[in-house]
């Protein structure tokens, strides 16, 4: 993918990524796989697209990529989605909760539903996957990275559970650097636009969020995927952090 990735920097690593099979999280999934390492394909809907590209890795490099269909809004789930890394390669080193739910929940409209779906999603499946992860993490001196959002700090209009949620999330994610350091290290990344809702979004709003950017242009999946490889291979010391990824739209 890259001339610039160390083929060898995450040799013999194990990744287990959550909805790995689309967007960034398929983005995220080939730059890893690229440095070397072998990785778990997480699914829920998307089965079609994690074997496609469990193929394509596997062409690469026999042996360094499954998948495995699991619905994280059940925490009992967790266990098994671990288990699986470590039926396929034996150990793991990273973790990257990365799958979430998005969509707006105007005051007035929000039903327990979407409450249970938008924290399970972005909160409670990370909190239980690390929960279950921690202990080979701790054998590996392994990395959490989850996947927050600038909207933790600084909330989208129309969209309260989900930026409760990513704020829960940016909470955890320095609740459980302290509570597992000193072996594993625990970090997140908050993208700002770097790929447009799936849902239709209109020019003017488009136009009205680059705007706010320092660098007046959206990133690309690509960006986010570079920084959890920056985290992954180049940041040993680094722990309890969370990165804006936004053109510094936060700022």
């Amino acid at each position: 993918m890259s001339a610039s990735i160390n083929a060898a920097g995450l040799a013999n690593k194990v990744v287990l990524i959550t909805g790995g099979a689309r967007r960034v999280g398929a983005a995220i999934t080939r730059t890893l796989h690229d440095a070397g390492a072998r990785v778990l394909i997480h699914y829920r809907s998307s089965q079609d697209e994690a074997h496609r590209l469990a193929g394509e890795l596997n062409e690469l490099r026999t042996h360094s990529a499954c998948v495995f269909g699991a619905d994280l809004l059940d925490p009992a789930q967790a266990p098994a989605i671990v288990g699986a890394a470590l039926a396929a390669f034996s150990r793991l080193d990273i973790l990257i909760n990365n799958a979430s739910s998005f969509y707006p929940t105007p005051v007035g409209e929000i039903t327990p539903r979407e409450w249970d779906d938008l924290l399970g999603t972005n909160l409670k499946a990370p909190l239980f996957l690390s929960q279950a992860a921690a202990p080979h993490l701790r054998a590996t001196r392994g990395l959490i990275i989850n996947m927050i959002d600038i909207h933790a700090m600084r909330p989208l209009k129309r969209h309260p559970v989900y930026c409760a949620a990513k704020a829960g999330l940016a909470m955890l994610t320095r609740s459980l650097a302290r509570e597992l350091g000193p072996q594993v290290r625990v970090n997140g990344i908050a993208p700002g636009p770097v790929l447009w809702p799936e849902q239709p979004i209109d020019d003017a709003l488009k136009s009205e969020i680059i705007g706010k950017t320092l660098l007046k242009r959206h990133g690309t999946p690509q960006d986010i995927a570079r920084t959890a490889l920056f985290l992954a291979q180049d940041a040993p010391y680094i722990t309890g952090q969370i990165i804006a990824v936004d053109g510094g739209r936060s700022v």
